[in-house]
């Protein structure tokens, strides 16, 4: 084997190793999501995968549901409250990483998860995934 062959497929192994290492780095969390709030920059993927997750818990328990409309708002607000309250969270109505591992994990399984549509704009750290 020639000594530039030998470099080419060296430098071939290193690209084929790290695309089989980046993403299993990666994959643990959604940290390019910003927090979903008041006084947050606006999000309204992030707001809708909000309301819509915890919709999906509201209705499982029997509590009224909130409109799904992307914004964010003092029913949203409340709603948020309500699921802090109910998984045990510190309640202060803005959804950050801890909360959003909850909303993403107790939700509507496709689009929640580390799989879903709603993992890019939900904060998380994924502790409640690993």
């Amino acid at each position: 084997m020639t000594t530039k062959t030998l470099g080419r497929a060296m430098v071939a192994m290193a690209v084929c190793g790290a695309a089989l290492l980046g993403p299993a780095g990666s994959a643990g969390a959604s940290d390019t999501a910003g927090y979903i709030g008041d006084n947050q920059p606006d999000n309204p993927h992030g707001v809708w995968c909000v309301q819509h997750l915890i919709n999906d818990v509201a209705r499982q328990n029997n509590r009224a549901t909130v409109d799904e409309d992307s914004t964010w708002g003092p029913r949203t607000k409340d709603q948020v409250l309500w699921f802090q309250n109910f998984v045990h969270v510190q309640p202060d109505g803005i959804v950050g990483p801890f909360t959003g591992d909850n909303i993403l994990y107790r939700g509507d399984k496709t689009y929640g998860g580390t799989t879903g549509y709603c993992f890019a704009y939900v904060p998380s750290d994924s502790g409640l995934f690993e």
